[in-house]
């Protein structure tokens, strides 16, 4: 996967293509994407005042939603690639999940998130992830994205 032909974006830049806002806006760098692949960066699972965080820490399953995230913004770069409109999203289900650890805000330094879509069409799309620490693994499975409905076109 190389770098597409728009530049790689940082925090406020991802802001800019996906409905998350203030600190649900999980994604710090967007490394590099293709029509099928982004690769994006995240710092702030150490966060003491992280949004996901509960009184255990902030969980594994948390990794699902910075996969989601990437997976809304490589909807948001294709679409802007494209020409069509950014249609929002939600995340319909998590498939074939698997942790490697039980936390994440004990991982010194960055996340790197990678989703590739396998499927998908103007109403739903498929997502294979992986979220991985200094190479190692962190969490990987499929996600299931449902779109809004096109907007009507007026006569």
């Amino acid at each position: 996967m190389t770098p597409a032909a728009a530049p790689l974006l940082d925090a406020a830049g991802i802001r800019a293509l996906v409905p998350h806002a203030g600190r649900m806006s999980l994604l710090d760098t967007l490394q590099a994407w293709d029509a099928a692949t982004i690769r994006c960066t995240a710092t702030g699972h150490t966060a003491p005042d992280h949004p996901l965080r509960s009184a255990g820490g902030l969980l594994a399953p948390a990794a699902i939603e910075y996969a989601a995230q990437a997976a809304a913004l490589h909807g948001g770069l294709t679409a802007s690639a494209s020409g069509t409109g950014v249609r929002g999203g939600l995340l319909a289900s998590a498939r074939a999940v698997q942790f490697h650890r039980l936390r994440l805000d004990d991982l010194p330094g960055p996340l790197t998130i990678t989703a590739e879509r396998q499927a998908g069409d103007a109403r739903q799309w498929l997502y294979a992830f992986t979220v991985t620490h200094g190479g190692l693994p962190v969490a990987e499975g499929r996600l299931t994205v449902v779109l809004e409905p096109e907007p009507e076109s007026c006569p």
